[in-house]
């Protein structure tokens, strides 16, 4: 999540529906996966061509294709034709621009959302785009790069326990959704536990560093809520949908799914009050610290001014003064001195000003 807006690079006014891939190339080459199961069995198999897919997803059982590496336009161009996927769904795929959304096409749902990670060694979020189709009996899932948060899903799966061996397509989109959103909670985790490190060193040390820290991490909570929010709307939509695809019994999974989110984009607001209270901390704690230095500065000059009024008499060039003859003149004014400095100082502590 380095910038706030990203530019498209896109063509003005292209075609709809054509396939130019807008993002970061993340892998060289395209890999798939595939998941084959029902209550009875399981088969899995890498590296399988869509055509293959569309041959599996008619046999019973639930089928999960998982894609990784969208910038090859002419696979997820292959993959369209296939499945039947409708040319605007597939223009989506490839941008990874996205706004978390759902897509209804009667024969399947299309969702797009961030996958989310902290990176600690950077301190920033990092996001990866995620596309779902679910249609009758298949799952496909497209990331931009190898490796996700996938992975207690295809564990759960080969335990067999559970429902998800018995469920449809819609209860296993329902499980990579909330494998993502729980992952949310991890980052927000991490970030707890910066802001946390941030609010001690700036009680310690309120440096001008530690402020452009707290204001990037403030931004990154920007940016994390800006793909949270609009996947609360989607994750909504699914719970209200009546396509046939979603089963009426996964409801409730998706209502725990929404659950999750308004937690994470109340933690991430709350978080962001506090990186603006710890701003305005800093600010406080700064000026204070220029309230006190200027405080002493202002004590010590008050001090000298009778002082150097004493310094500047006795300084004149007159021949004739009248303590110019005193044998003891010049001790008599450093006492004089001495004393009305120290009068001062008791003053001021009587009346608490330093």
């Amino acid at each position: 999540m380095a910038k706030l807006f990203k530019k498209s690079r896109k063509p003005v006014g292209g075609a709809p529906g054509a396939l130019i891939h807008v993002g970061e190339k993340k892998v060289q080459q395209t890999s798939t996966s595939i998941t084959h199961y029902n209550e009875g069995h399981l088969i899995e198999n890498e590296s399988v061509e869509t055509e293959q897919f569309n041959q599996i997803r008619t046999q019973v059982g639930v089928v999960w294709y998982n894609v990784n590496g969208i910038h090859d336009v002419e696979f997820i161009g292959q993959l369209g034709k296939d499945v039947g996927i409708h040319p605007l769904t597939l223009e989506d795929i490839v941008n990874t621009r996205q706004r978390p959304k759902i897509d209804d096409y009667e024969d399947y749902l299309y969702l797009v959302f961030k996958m989310l990670v902290f990176d600690q060694q950077a301190g920033v979020v990092k996001a990866e785009q995620t596309s779902l189709i679910v249609g009758d009996g298949f799952v496909i899932s497209i990331q931009e790069a190898e490796g996700d948060l996938f992975e207690p899903v295809r564990e759960r799966i080969k335990r067999g326990k559970g429902r998800i061996r018995t469920a449809g397509a819609g209860y296993l989109a329902y499980a990579l959704i909330d494998a993502v959103v729980d992952h949310y909670f991890v980052v927000l985790e991490s970030l707890g536990e910066k802001i946390e490190g941030f609010e001690q060193d700036l009680m310690d040390n309120p440096s001008a560093s530690r402020l452009e820290s707290i204001h990037k991490l403030k931004r990154e909570m920007i940016l994390f809520r800006k793909q949270v929010w609009p996947m609360r709307e989607m994750v909504n939509r699914l719970i209200k949908t009546e396509s046939p695809l979603i089963q009426e019994s996964t409801g409730i999974f998706y209502s725990d799914v929404y659950d999750h989110l308004i937690q994470v984009t109340d933690t991430i607001d709350s978080f962001r009050d506090i990186l603006s209270g710890m701003q305005d901390l800093y600010l406080s704690t700064v000026s204070n610290r220029m309230n006190e230095v200027m405080q002493v500065l202002t004590i010590m000059a008050t001090i000298f001014i009778p002082l150097t009024f004493i310094a500047g008499i006795y300084g004149m060039n007159f021949e004739w003064m009248p303590e110019l003859k005193m044998k003891h003149g010049y001790f008599v004014a450093l006492s004089a001195m001495a004393a009305i400095a120290a009068g001062m100082i008791l003053y001021f502590k009587k009346k608490k000003w330093f």
